[in-house]
């Protein structure tokens, strides 16, 4: 696998998502875990995002950990509950996202902040901030102070969740799934791949993975 060459300029890098299980052992994993650990110590302006195997490739490269989550799935569209850095970032108090996953992150990076999460998965996506802003003060993450968070001072931010799922993508990796996911966990997951119910998003979509987590990656990388 060819990596990006140091000479050549660029503001983000976005390490999406695998059939791969990022604590495997083996030797292209092992490259990325280190490329990804040493750019962002080597860039600390470039702006590095994570979504579901990226997330986990991101945790595992700065120092927390990622194991299969006790053979418990999450699938399609699913509600994570937002911490206050969470609710500040996004402007929400939850995000509706799809899902396709059964690995986790139990332990984040040193400086990460964890800013959603799950009954099933307490670390649904986490920030770190740039390194020139310095981190916040315990006492701000719960205060008005949040209020004020520049998307721009945001270094690096992963999603467990995939922002770029459509309800039909999801629907077809379901049927796919069937025999790894067993029947139970596909058919609750085909009430969902169109959305929650009840629940309405922008323009037609299915969850709040453009409007909310889109815009706040344009955020991070300063287009908006």
């Amino acid at each position: 696998m060819a990596y990006p060459p140091d000479s050549l300029q660029y503001d983000g890098l976005l390490i999406t998502g695998s059939r791969a299980s990022a604590y495997e052992d083996i030797e292209w994993i092992n490259n990325l875990v280190a490329y990804v650990k040493r750019i962002v110590t080597e860039k600390p302006s470039l702006k590095v995002f994570g979504i579901c195997f990226g997330h986990q490739i991101i945790a595992r490269a700065l120092g927390g950990s990622c194991v299969q989550n006790n053979g418990l799935w999450e699938v399609a569209v699913t509600t994570v509950q937002l911490a206050p850095l969470g609710k500040a970032i996004f402007g929400a108090d939850q995000l509706d996202l799809q899902q396709m996953h059964r690995d986790h992150v139990p332990t984040a990076p040193p400086n990460a902040y964890i800013f959603g999460s799950t009954d099933i998965t307490p670390n649904h996506g986490m920030v770190i901030f740039d390194p020139a802003v310095g981190q916040l003060p315990p006492e701000d993450l719960d205060s008005d102070a949040l209020r004020h968070v520049r998307l721009t001072s945001i270094q690096v931010l992963t999603v467990q969740g995939h922002p770029e799922f459509t309800g039909p993508f999801i629907s077809m990796l379901l049927d796919a799934r069937v025999a790894l996911l067993g029947e139970e966990v596909v058919n609750d997951g085909r009430l969902r791949a169109g959305g929650i119910p009840g629940r309405h998003y922008p323009d037609g979509l299915t969850c709040d993975g453009i409007s909310k987590v889109g815009k706040v990656i344009w955020g991070v990388l300063g287009i908006v």
